[in-house]
């Protein structure tokens, strides 16, 4: 197993600037997730690293070695695309095998390591199938145990759960988690799915617009953003920003963050803020709230289920507040500590 070293990486599609002065350090045995929109760069950073792209500036390292002049056969790495791309002629235990066949692994090396992985997969009585005889979440687990059975230094996965429904992909992503504690290969996992980020990740990096916006433990990017970027992307729904003429004594530079769980709906009269209610989605737990006030909407986790059409209080508790600056987005953390 290795770390994984990107030092001021920049990647180009033409004009396009794809990855922008990229530089992280993943520790050996650590599951790090890259998370943002489409375009963001975290597929190219992962290709990058597998050798799939030249590093057009900058360095990459898979452990002490750079790897910049190493071609992706020879970097002992694993990925695992969106796309599961299994041989459809091949049976299970003849695609978990196919890589290693071709690198000249014995035959009795080959079958012990393809049964190690179909028991720890699940997939020992699959071995005989073909792929079209699978469903979606075994055919994953195929294509997870083709890389797994290789023992690379590294993972490479590149949403790998986007086509499974909703119920496997929780399935799968427990179990992903558990196969990581197990093995503690380093892993290198693009997503844009936050509930994947938040609880697969070690450290979560967020990017936009080929640059690293924030990287550190998910609950810290959740409870402490740099900037409305990172606020934004991470919460389901995400974090409200209000503007400064909504709220008494707010300097008209600073815009107000409040997260969707720290409002309380009241009575109107007994609001700071009052306005109607626009969306109520009942979730059984709680209850997702969209409240209209004049022309800015907030969304409130709430306990009560009000009714739809009718005008509530909000109450925004100031401790709970972020503030940034309306210019540039960089959360303040110290020039307006109570705005309301």
């Amino acid at each position: 197993m290795a770390g994984v070293i990107l030092e001021q990486v920049t990647q180009r599609f033409g004009r396009h600037l794809a990855v922008a002065d990229v530089s992280l350090r993943i520790p050996n045995g650590e599951f790090w997730v890259l998370m943002g929109p489409s375009g963001c760069g975290k597929s190219t950073i992962l290709r990058t690293v597998a050798g799939l792209m030249p590093v057009q500036q900058g360095r990459v390292f898979l452990g002490e070695r750079c790897v910049n002049q190493v071609s992706a056969r020879e970097r002992d790495v694993a990925m695992v695309f969106q796309n599961y791309a299994l041989y459809p002629h091949l049976s299970v235990a003849e695609n978990l095998a196919f890589g290693l066949k071709m690198r000249g692994v014995g035959s009795a090396v080959r079958q012990q390591r393809v049964q190690w992985v179909a028991d720890l997969l699940g997939l020992t009585g699959l071995l005989t199938q073909k792929p079209g005889q699978l469903s979606g979440g075994q055919q994953q687990r195929v294509a997870l145990g083709r890389a797994m059975v290789r023992s690379p230094q590294v993972f490479l996965m590149d949403e790998p759960l986007s086509n499974l429904d909703s119920r496997l992909r929780d399935q799968t992503r427990t179990e992903l988690k558990r196969l990581h504690q197990q093995l503690k290969i380093t892993t290198l996992y693009v997503t844009h799915d936050q509930t994947e980020a938040m609880t697969l990740a070690d450290q979560l990096v967020i990017m936009h617009q080929g640059r690293v916006q924030q990287a550190g433990t998910p609950q810290n990017l959740y409870q402490h953003p740099d900037n409305k970027t990172v606020a934004s992307f991470l919460g389901n729904p995400p974090m409200n920003f209000l503007p400064p003429w909504l709220l008494p004594n707010a300097p008209g530079e600073v815009t107000v963050g409040i997260r969707p769980e720290a409002i309380e709906i009241t009575a109107p009269e007994t609001g700071m803020l009052r306005g109607r209610v626009a969306v109520v989605e009942p979730l059984g737990d709680v209850t997702l709230v969209q409240v209209q006030i004049e022309a800015t909407e907030l969304w409130v986790k709430t306990q009560s289920v009000p009714v739809l059409g009718e005008w509530v209080g909000l109450i925004i508790p100031r401790q709970f507040c972020y503030y940034f600056d309306s210019a540039n987005g960089i959360r303040l953390t110290t020039k307006y500590s109570n705005p309301i």
